[in-house]
């Protein structure tokens, strides 16, 4: 196993193929619908024009590279991390999953909150060592070896990363495509998690009882309506994966396009997009895809999800359906994500539910949208688990 530092470093080449597709955008016809039909092509105008005059990469590269990174390869899977050391008396390592369509990018304004919180009106005694990985497929990190080649080893690529980090036992903290990896580690790893903290509750692998409560029965409806009326990127993702991702990998306008949407749609930001996140955060996410080539990669974790077949023998352990190993979880449920929040006795079905918070501000995208908020809920989970 090998980490080495690593440092965000884009040729001016593709800097300059980027302008020139941008210069080149052809849009559909503008009915002025708004956001009602998908993205909204009067904004996705002014973010291309801005995105070909005004922003500024190198001046992004450069904040992303004052996080310690590194890169290399972890039992033949290829994975970039960033890893921050924790500022205080006893500092506890904690792994940060993130979901799609994002990449550790999303926790750039939660990493110093969790390392340094005196520094931020905390207590030193709840700081973390944060480890953020790449998931596998996604910006740096490679879908190859044996834990990235499925969404069922993203679990153990966890855990190997935090032992090849010297870590133990340890936290860990995700969402959406990150919540099913963090399933995958308690499910395999249960012996390494102090606790687990999660923004979403998503059993991704155990299917529903039979003895559902009116609350619950109502909660599963919620989700399917959500399915019916967002839900065609997940079908779309995980049963033909590369017909968009031909298209999008092409087109920087189509790529902005398909990720921008989503972070309106789920989004605490009443209808206007930068009421949540500006257009160099748009942009800071949509390049970490566009200049590593990883839209494609980054679907295949849906279709893992929809389309599981029998793994390699060295992975059988890891497409088995999840067994019912407890570990101490919380819960921060964000008032504006994409599924409205189950009634906690669902949780309760699959997890050892020792925190539950209902949030009234903020959406799927908690750590840049309420850092602060998302960053006391973790600290004062851990909090008892760190004896």
């Amino acid at each position: 196993m090998t980490l080495n530092s690593y440092k965000i470093e884009i040729a001016n080449s593709v800097l300059d193929d980027l302008r020139e597709r941008l210069t080149r955008t052809r849009l559909p016809e503008n009915d002025e619908r708004g956001w009602e039909d998908g993205i909204d092509l009067t904004y996705l105008q002014e973010l291309i024009t801005y995105w070909r005059d005004q922003f500024d990469w190198k001046a992004q590269e450069e904040k992303l590279n004052r996080f310690n990174q590194l890169r290399g390869s972890v039992d033949g899977t290829t994975v970039h991390v960033i890893h921050e050391q924790g500022n205080g008396p006893a500092p506890l390592p904690i792994v940060l999953a993130h979901g799609w369509p994002d990449s550790p990018f999303r926790f750039t304004k939660l990493i110093p909150l969790l390392t340094n919180p005196g520094a931020h009106g905390g207590d030193p005694a709840d700081a973390f060592h944060v480890v953020a990985p790449s998931l596998p497929g996604y910006g740096f990190s490679l879908r190859d070896g044996s834990y990235g080649s499925s969404l069922f080893g993203f679990g153990s690529l966890l855990n190997a990363v935090m032992r090849e980090l010297g870590y133990e036992r340890y936290g860990a903290h995700g969402g959406d495509i990150g919540n099913g990896a963090i399933e995958m580690l308690v499910a395999n790893h249960p012996q390494a998690l102090i606790g687990v903290h999660l923004t979403d509750t998503l059993p991704f692998f155990r299917k529903p009882p039979s003895d559902l409560s009116q609350e619950e029965q109502a909660y599963l409806q919620g989700m399917e309506q959500f399915q019916y009326n967002e839900g065609a990127y997940v079908h779309l993702q995980g049963t033909k994966p590369w017909t968009p991702a031909a298209a999008l990998m092409d087109s920087p306008a189509g790529l902005a396009a398909w990720i921008v949407e989503k972070f309106q749609a789920w989004s605490d930001c009443d209808g206007d997009i930068e009421n949540r996140f500006s257009k160099d955060e748009l942009l800071t996410n949509v390049m970490l895809y566009w200049v590593s080539g990883t839209i494609g990669s980054s679907f295949l974790a849906y279709r893992d999800f929809m389309k599981a077949r029998p793994m390699p023998a060295a992975q059988e352990t890891e497409n088995q359906p999840v067994k019912d190993i407890r570990v101490p979880t919380g819960f921060a449920h964000f008032a504006k994500d994409f599924f409205s929040t189950p009634p906690r006795s669902w949780a309760e079905r699959f997890y050892d539910v020792q925190r539950w918070t209902e949030v009234p501000t903020g959406g799927h995208f908690a750590a840049l949208e309420e850092p602060e908020i998302l960053a006391e809920e973790i600290r004062a989970f851990f909090r008892p688990l760190r004896k």
